[in-house]
């Protein structure tokens, strides 16, 4: 085809051949490379490294009920935030985990950590879940829930059934059949990126049963499994000392840890 071609047509042809190959070669390894970038996983948050800590209140956003446990964190040489949820914590809890995005955006910015550990008091909990499991994962370097209602407390049940006009959205998304609830009870309740610590009193009867604030692939821990005699209502979760340094001790930098009778003296229980 080329040999009809004058000499100056012949080397105008092979010019443009030449930029077209040159082209598509860039084409494809720019591919490749946005390929391989989107199908390998994002490095996994360190462990050794602990962040600035946001605290999540429970049902009705009581940032009061976190006061006691941001200080001890305070004097530990943490750095704590009580997030304030949307809708006195009675709203749409997806607005509440919004919230919790905005409070972890702004932490990271402010200190230059690279990830942060979330405590989530009761509903708070369940916020940070909803959280987690929209991307909030990418940035957590743990998550540790207290006397949160994973599969739903009975006593939303009853509020909805008996005085469904005092029961408002959180209430509602608090049963234990509620859609938001199986979203994320569905597959695997745990996303990977953090590490994940429920810690919950046998003795609640807010959230009822108890034992709905186990979660499957966290480390589970009851407070009597750790002080027998303890005696800790929901209520008193986020302020008993016990549990204050039940805490401090799964927030440390490393993996959680086991903890059991043998502790039960040094945590001051």
């Amino acid at each position: 085809m080329l040999a009809g071609l004058s000499p100056a047509r012949r080397r105008l042809v092979l010019v443009l051949v030449a930029l077209v190959v040159v082209a598509l070669a860039a084409a494809t390894a720019l591919l490749v490379v946005r390929g391989t970038d989107a199908a390998a996983p994002a490095d996994p948050v360190s462990q050794e490294e602990p962040g600035p800590v946001l605290l999540v209140p429970g049902y009705g956003g009581n940032a009061g009920s976190l006061a006691s446990l941001a200080q001890r964190l305070t004097a530990e040489g943490r750095d704590a935030t009580v997030v304030d949820v949307p809708e006195g914590g009675t709203g749409d809890l997806a607005l509440s985990a919004a919230a919790l995005d905005a409070a972890a955006g702004a932490a990271l910015e402010r200190t230059g950590a690279g990830s942060v550990d979330v405590v989530g008091y009761s509903a708070g909990g369940v916020i940070a879940r909803v959280w987690a499991a929209d991307g909030g994962a990418g940035v957590a370097r743990r998550v540790l829930t207290l006397g949160s209602p994973h599969h739903g407390t009975t006593l939303a049940d009853l509020a909805e059934r008996v005085a469904p006009a005092q029961c408002p959205e959180a209430c509602r998304q608090l049963t234990t059949g509620s859609p938001l609830l199986g979203d994320l009870n569905a597959d695997d309740e745990t996303p990977e990126g953090p590490t994940w610590v429920s810690i919950w009193t046998t003795q609640d009867e807010t959230v009822t049963p108890p034992d709905s604030a186990r979660l499957e692939g966290a480390l589970n821990l009851t407070v009597q499994s750790v002080c027998a005699q303890a005696r800790v209502a929901h209520g008193q979760l986020p302020r008993d000392p016990l549990v204050q340094a039940m805490v401090l001790a799964e927030l440390a930098a490393g993996d959680p840890v086991e903890l059991g009778p043998a502790d039960c003296a040094r945590l001051g229980g």
